[in-house]
């Protein structure tokens, strides 16, 4: 039997965000039939009809949906992932290039 190679991925996010929706998967929070359509609705109202690659587009388009999902479950509010979402940006601006970005380099 051949063993299938390991997804890669081009940024760590990238793979967090997948390994996180994956986790709420599991832990009964959504079925991966209703992550599909939530996620392919996403990329049809982005017009990302093309053939993806994993990119930036691909998991924009990724977690946008999750924040959707998370909202719709009750699981986030909007105010949370603002504030969330603006904590990174400001640590990923005040971390030095090519080191990890942590959320204590916020500011």
């Amino acid at each position: 039997m051949t063993k299938r190679p390991e997804p890669v991925f081009e940024a760590p996010w990238h793979a967090q965000v997948f390994a996180l929706t994956v986790h709420l998967n599991e832990a009964g929070h959504f079925g991966w039939p209703e992550w599909t359509q939530a996620f392919g609705a996403t990329l049809k109202r982005h017009g990302l009809t093309r053939e993806l690659d994993g990119g930036e587009d691909y998991f924009n388009a990724w977690l946008e949906t999750l924040e959707g999902v998370l909202k719709q479950l009750g699981l986030a509010e909007e105010h949370g992932i603002e504030t969330m979402r603006a904590a990174w940006e400001q640590a990923y601006l005040n971390t030095p290039h090519g080191k990890p970005v942590k959320l204590s380099a916020a500011g």
